[in-house]
């Protein structure tokens, strides 16, 4: 009697290779060092992969505004080294992010690469800084040399009283209770910036979204303001997060050393000298000029930015939306180029140490300094789409490659200090409703004949005095 072997679970119906193993479907992992991001990247693949199976609609309709998807998930013992056993992911408007970032040339396949190929890694400019035990269990957060001198005695005393109370601590959550505080991740390949936001926010966003998206319908993708690409609920733990993604103002190829908060306000705007400890600190209007800053423009450039920042804030005021800001980031080429040298030299002394100590090894070894060179070149980026930025089309000379930098502006080049600047407006979604109304009003007391500059003033006022501020900013000429 002849027997048949049974086929399990895990072989049936898989394909054999030979008389080898059953090929077995691999699972994409999501690893970081925190559960929110891992969770946050499983969520975008589960998205876009879905997304992919659905044709987009002609037309958005109103029910696209108010649509959303929504999935639970249990996974119990699988994984549970790198994902939570418990989560949910929400996505808002599916079909009407899809479009946008198809208006901004944003490709679906770059989309979930740029957030899924590896962690979104910490912002310098977030307030947390924390990072995490593989096991969850212990926190690090970064802190300066003033946060360690003012802690020890806080410890000493923390200590006495523990010693005479035995005193225990209650539990508290590590999120910041400060409004107006967020968390900020950068993609691994800097194209997209993450940034987690409050229900106030993600209540305004749902409100503006729909004019928004006819707004960059209108202007075909050429505007200064933040580019929504992507709006997510995640919920672990039992804790709710809500997460927008948008496009990194600033040059993934191209270093910022400066940069600029701007409101167009004198009163109380100049960077602490906690920001400025920073490694690359946030400096604000009174500091632009004291620094006797100035934007060396093409005149071409300096007619578009003037004529972009104008709609916008228009645009914005008649959403009655204030307190939004102009971040400028310069690049230096000169001081970049000094960089880049030091760079080279300490890559050749790392080189030559290499090649002495293994000149007494095997000569039958291969030349691992005929290919260290390029292992210090800035990798190119795959297939950029060309002339998508807002100040396209851009100058050739220079030798700077900028078609794939949206918000980037070279210098004129007849300028005595050859510079790139990336000029977008961030934090949009403030409305002017009775709260700002009353600190408008209590501010103006406060400051008398100073009012008309504090930075709560009426949107069109507000519009206007920022576009004041960055004309006077701007040198421009035909060279």
């Amino acid at each position: 009697m002849s027997s048949r072997k049974k086929k399990t679970p895990r072989s049936l119906g898989k394909p054999f290779r030979g008389k080898g193993k059953p090929l077995v479907p691999k699972w994409k992992l999501f690893r970081a060092n925190e559960p929110l991001l891992s969770v946050f990247m499983w969520g975008v693949n589960h998205s876009i992969t879905d997304l992919s199976h659905v044709p987009p609609p002609g037309l958005l309709m109103p029910d696209d505004f108010k649509a959303y998807s929504k999935i639970k998930v249990d996974n119990h013992a699988f994984n549970k080294e790198n994902m939570p056993s418990h989560f949910k992911v929400k996505e808002y408007c599916p079909n009407v992010f899809r479009n946008l970032r198809e208006r901004f040339g944003v490709d679906e396949s770059e989309y979930l690469t740029s957030l899924t190929e590896q962690e979104p890694r910490r912002s310098i400019d977030d307030p947390r800084r924390l990072l995490f035990s593989y096991d969850q269990r212990l926190c690090i957060k970064v802190i300066t040399g003033d946060e360690v001198a003012n802690a020890a005695p806080i410890l000493i005393k923390y200590h006495q009283v523990r010693s005479l109370t035995n005193y225990q601590p209650e539990a508290t959550s590590t999120e910041p209770t400060g409004k107006g505080v967020s968390r900020l991740f950068v993609s691994y390949d800097k194209k997209l910036v993450i940034k987690t936001m409050d229900t106030e926010a993600v209540a305004e966003m749902h409100s503006i979204l729909r004019d928004y998206h006819e707004y960059v319908v209108e202007k075909h993708g050429k505007t200064l303001l933040p580019q929504y690409l992507g709006l997510y609920r995640l919920t672990v733990d039992g804790n709710e997060t809500y997460l927008i993604v948008m496009r990194n103002i600033f040059g993934r190829k191209y270093k910022v050393h400066r940069k600029y908060d701007l409101k167009g306000s004198t009163v109380q705007r100049q960077a602490s000298e906690k920001e400025k400890s920073k490694e690359l600190p946030t400096y604000k209007d009174n500091d632009f000029l004291e620094d006797q800053c100035k934007l060396n423009l093409p005149a071409d450039a300096k007619t578009k930015l003037i004529d972009m920042l104008s709609a916008d804030t228009a645009f914005l005021s008649r959403l009655h939306l204030m307190d939004y800001s102009l971040l400028v980031g310069i690049h230096d080429c000169d001081k970049a180029l000094e960089e880049a040298k030091a760079a080279d030299a300490a890559a050749a002394s790392t080189a030559t140490a290499v090649g002495d100590a293994g000149a007494t090894g095997d000569s039958s070894e291969p030349d691992l300094e005929a290919g260290s060179a390029d292992e210090f070149q800035p990798t190119p980026p795959d297939s950029p789409i060309p002339s998508t930025g807002a100040f396209a089309p851009y100058p050739t000379e220079g030798g700077v490659e900028l078609d794939d930098e949206f918000y980037a502006i070279p210098s004129n080049p007849n300028a005595s200090q050859r510079e790139i600047y990336f000029i977008g407006l961030v934090d949009i979604l403030t409305y002017y409703g009775v709260k700002k109304r009353t600190a408008s009003a209590a501010k103006s007391v406060k400051y008398g004949s100073e009012a008309e500059n504090i930075s709560t003033v009426k949107p069109e006022q507000y519009g206007r005095r920022l576009l004041e501020f960055v004309t006077k900013a701007v040198s421009a000429g035909d060279g």
